[in-house]
């Protein structure tokens, strides 16, 4: 049998460029290349060679994370194209992007999150409208970054103009929210109509870093992870019903990986759901998906043919 020609998107135009090349590279080693013909392409400068290549191209597979790549942007594209692609489309990529709407779409979904407000620019001159319905610490972030960029936790109130500053320069939509501390988790979810939740994992950052932020997440070393978390059953059960729902009330496809807090009295907050999650052997979901039974290798398998069987779900709903 012929092999698949699978295009292997990665790089683009985001803060995150260089964490998606080097998972791509990860991606195409792990590859069989006896089952896969891979060709690379990066949004940045080869969207006219995709375009002129589609006829030829039976599967993509998408390494992009942030903007013009895991908000809908790209996949859009690949629907134009009508070359399927692994994960969610062009709905569900765009509300997980978008942390406030997400949050609302859990929330009526019954999931717990924590309280927001979203701020304006007029808030730049006034900031402590946004303490009178949430308390210090709080969390600021930009609501269509990834990786922590433009992200910071402020506890005093005479620091959250600065850090309403860093999250505008990132982003025209800045969200506000109460911050909780805890133990953070992960919960990897994969399938298309049937749903296989993974086993959890703990993300422990070094104590020198305040958060999970941009360089606990890819220096080596800055972060520990727990796979599976040391949690009660009751915990990691919920943690994964939770899982499911946000990647239902999302309108996902494929696989996902939803972030969460579980807080001082052992209650679960959600926090914001991946739709392309980190790929590499030690990424977490990579991790979970080990600690389950799959293979990096076979992991890679499994979302390419979720791709290929979901091509149809993804056209009907978009």
């Amino acid at each position: 049998m012929a092999p698949i020609r699978l295009a292997l998107i990665a790089g683009g135009m985001s803060g995150e460029r260089e964490v998606s090349l080097k998972g791509a590279a990860e991606v195409e080693k792990a590859l069989d290349l006896k089952k896969y013909k891979v060709i690379r392409f990066d949004p940045a400068t080869d969207l006219v060679a995709m375009a002129q290549q589609a006829a030829n191209i039976d599967v993509a597979f998408i390494l992009l994370h942030g903007i013009k790549g895991e908000d809908g942007t790209v996949q859009g594209f690949l629907d134009l194209l009508d070359i399927p692609y692994q994960g969610a489309g062009v709905l569900g990529s765009a509300l997980a992007m978008d942390k406030n709407l997400a949050k609302e779409l859990y929330r009526q979904n019954g999931l717990p999150v924590a309280p927001w407000e979203m701020a304006t620019k007029a808030d730049l001159d006034n900031p402590t409208r946004l303490l009178k319905t949430l308390s210090l610490p709080v969390v600021v972030k930009p609501v269509k970054q990834g990786s922590s960029l433009g992200m910071s936790i402020v506890k005093e109130a005479e620091k959250l103009k600065a850090a309403l500053k860093l999250a505008f320069d990132n982003d025209d939509q800045v969200m506000v929210e109460q911050f909780i501390t805890g133990r953070e988790i992960t919960v990897g979810v994969l399938g298309n109509d049937k749903l296989s939740a993974l086993p959890l994992v703990e993300i422990i950052p070094d104590e020198k870093y305040e958060f999970f932020d941009y360089e606990a997440k890819y220096q080596p070393g800055a972060t520990r992870e727990v796979c599976p978390a040391q949690v009660s059953e009751e915990i990691r059960n919920k943690a994964q019903a939770y899982g499911i729902t946000a990647h239902r009330a999302l309108q996902l496809h494929g696989y996902s990986r939803t972030d969460m807090i579980i807080d001082q009295n052992k209650e679960l907050f959600v926090l914001e759901t991946n739709t392309i999650p980190g790929m590499t052997p030690t990424s977490l979901l990579p991790q979970a998906a080990a600690e389950y039974g799959l293979s990096f290798s076979a992991l890679l398998d499994l979302l390419i043919d979720l791709a290929l069987e979901g091509r149809n779900i993804r056209n009907d709903q978009n």
